[in-house]
């Protein structure tokens, strides 16, 4: 079973970059997209149809903005839109899809990178999702949260740790709400398989960073510690240029 998550910062601006033929070239059984941008009448869905999708869509309020996805080979028994708090949910940051032997979950975790303001919402959105997913767990089993966290968790995971040490995204506060979730029962599903340095996910549009290879990894795919021995691999899919981030892959056993 392979699941790719994607923020694809506007599915509009990716399938104008060639993401539909990057995506039938993958050939992902689910993928979960972030930051798509758009409602799912503005994107021609028969297209993905065609490649055997069911397509579930949770957009934002706001137009052009946030928003997120789920395109799966595999119909799920249930789905879920949202995570039943006002507040995040007109921004359209969570979608569930619950199957027969684990669920999934895209995610779009809020930046704070804009001002205060922003990092303040992003630190209550953490509070309130550690406690969404710790209920969520007791009845849910199998979980998987595949997403944009929009936090880097140790410094491996940031091309410059000591220059952005009081940047949004990796703040102390940030890093140490990543450990505790993880400690809450979930893995890393990209560093359980890779613990090499210079692994990155996204990349600033600025001073050709990208080219540069100065990244932060912040786009994630944690498991329920209960689906540990049904990983399989785990991969940065860096050569997909369609955003300002990648794709990450993540490989089970049905």
């Amino acid at each position: 079973m392979k699941i790719v998550t994607y923020n694809v910062n506007g599915i509009r601006a990716a399938i104008n970059k060639g993401f539909v033929e990057w995506l039938s070239a993958c050939n992902p059984d689910m993928i979960c997209l972030q930051e798509v941008k758009a409602e799912d009448h503005q994107i021609e869905k028969a297209i993905f149809e065609d490649m055997g999708y069911h397509i579930y869509w949770f957009p934002a309020e706001k137009k052009g903005y946030s928003g997120v996805a789920i395109f799966t080979k595999v119909k799920p028994k249930n789905i879920e839109l949202g995570c039943g708090i006002e507040i995040y949910d007109r921004e359209g940051r969570v979608l569930r899809t619950d199957f027969e032997n684990f669920s999934l979950m895209s995610v779009y975790m809020p930046s704070g990178s804009s001002g205060d303001e922003r990092q303040d919402f992003k630190m209550q959105w953490l509070d309130d999702f550690y406690g969404y997913i710790d209920d969520l767990k007791k009845t849910v089993p199998n979980l998987i949260i595949s997403g944009d966290y929009n936090i880097c968790h140790q410094p491996i995971d940031i091309h410059n740790p000591k220059s952005n040490a009081n940047s949004s995204g990796f703040l102390p506060e940030e890093r140490a709400w990543v450990t505790k979730f993880l400690e809450n029962g979930f893995v890393d599903t990209f560093r359980h398989f890779n613990s090499e340095p210079h692994q990155y996910t996204w990349w600033s549009y600025r001073a050709g960073a990208r080219q540069k290879n100065l990244g932060w990894r912040i786009d994630y795919h944690c498991a329920d510690k209960s689906l540990t021995e049904r990983l399989v691999r785990s991969a940065i899919l860096s050569e997909a240029k369609h955003s300002d981030h990648c794709p990450v892959l993540l490989e089970i056993t049905d």
